[in-house]
């Protein structure tokens, strides 16, 4: 495989990074996700301008066309600096949702204003009995003339507070269980008969738990075809996998290198902790992981992208490696800067959370350890 970069995309890694090094400082990201909202609105509009809302989007809906290597390469980028604007969730879980199946309507009324830094997204997909089952659905919508009405809950809301509007998957047919007889509806958050309860999560992130009381919309905010909203669902969280893989990876550097400067400045017993042999094995350790991962994100997300057949079985590889190392490179960043590693204050503690929250988003290494070993 070619893992070289073009042109464009290596302009697009480089930007995204000068951002972080220049407008990202560690102060100013915790201010942002200490704030009300949880991130920047300006933040956000410039992202929009240079272009890297768009950059997923497709050229015929006003978007740059761009694959999943420049979505890689963004959240690469903003791993390394614990960005905290919603990009995965109104980008890459939602926006390339309606990008492909959405009818006329819906893509005329979302895209252009989420392009334009103008409206957020969440995909409201998990429920508290499903764990990492996307089938298990049990919120229901019936259709009531041209409309439809949807009963339910949905937890942990990525972006919740902040969204204008919902992808809700919701069951119109058959069991608890099956595949078929789910669909996905797009909803005004503010529409009557929708309860949201905000909260901030352990990774300094915003989400919402949302009840659907009697929700009536109409027959137009189906997404896609009736019944058939699994395969979208699924391929949704695929995609959103090998971003906060991205992430992770970008998270696992910093931390990594962080920790080795570390330890050639703090002493023990007059000597640089750094120069212990036993230590350096455990921070080339920490590299090992850090490199596998970054291998194994880049052969994912070529292959999900050339449409391999093998794409899902590598995908749910990198998942496990990811959940694997990111606990593994979080507990010895912590340990080896000893009792200041959990500390609010010090940003190796608030990378560990990420890392530990990113490694149970979208199901966690025992749950993709299964699902590679039956594919």
């Amino acid at each position: 495989m070619d893992f070289t970069f073009n042109e464009e995309q290596t302009m697009i890694q480089d930007q995204v990074e000068q951002f972080i090094q220049k407008e990202y400082s560690w102060e100013t990201r915790q201010d942002l996700s200490n704030s009300e909202l949880g991130f920047s609105n300006e933040n956000w509009k410039t992202f929009a301008e240079l272009g890297w809302l768009g950059i997923a989007i497709s050229e015929d809906n006003g978007g740059f066309g761009g694959s999943a290597i420049e979505t890689m390469l963004i959240m690469e980028e903003f791993g390394k600096g614990l960005v905290v604007e919603p990009f995965l969730e109104t980008i890459v879980m939602s926006s390339a949702v309606l990008d492909k199946y959405g009818n006329d309507e819906q893509k005329t009324d979302v895209l252009s204003p989420v392009i334009n830094g103008e409206m957020h997204l969440a995909l409201a997909y998990a429920e508290p009995q499903s764990r990492f089952n996307l089938s298990d659905v049990v919120t229901q919508a019936r259709a009531e003339g041209d409309s439809f009405i949807l009963n339910g809950f949905k937890s942990v809301v990525m972006n919740g507070p902040s969204a204008n509007k919902f992808i809700v998957s919701a069951r119109t047919s058959g069991n608890q269980l099956d595949k078929k007889g789910i669909s996905l509806f797009l909803i005004d958050s503010d529409v009557n008969g929708i309860t949201k309860t905000d909260y901030k999560t352990v990774d300094g992130r915003k989400a919402s738990d949302i009840v659907l009381e009697n929700v009536s919309v109409p027959g137009e905010s189906l997404i896609g075809t009736l019944d058939e909203g699994f395969e979208i669902l699924d391929e949704a969280i695929d995609r959103s996998i090998l971003a906060i893989s991205a992430e992770a990876v970008g998270a696992m550097e910093v931390l990594y290198k962080t920790t080795v400067e570390y330890t050639k400045t703090r002493e023990q017993f007059g000597t640089p902790i750094g120069k212990f042999q036993v230590l350096q094995h455990r921070m080339v350790d920490m590299f090992m992981e850090y490199e596998q991962c970054k291998s194994l994100l880049y052969m994912a997300t070529m292959k999900n992208e050339e449409g391999a057949d093998d794409a899902k079985k590598a995908i749910s590889g990198l998942k496990y490696q990811v959940g694997k190392a990111g606990k593994f490179v979080g507990q010895q960043s912590v340990q080896l800067h000893g009792g200041m590693g959990v500390t609010d204050e010090l940003n190796v503690g608030h990378y560990f959370k990420r890392l530990t929250t990113i490694g149970t988003i979208f199901g966690n290494a025992d749950f993709h350890l299964k699902q590679y070993t039956a594919l």
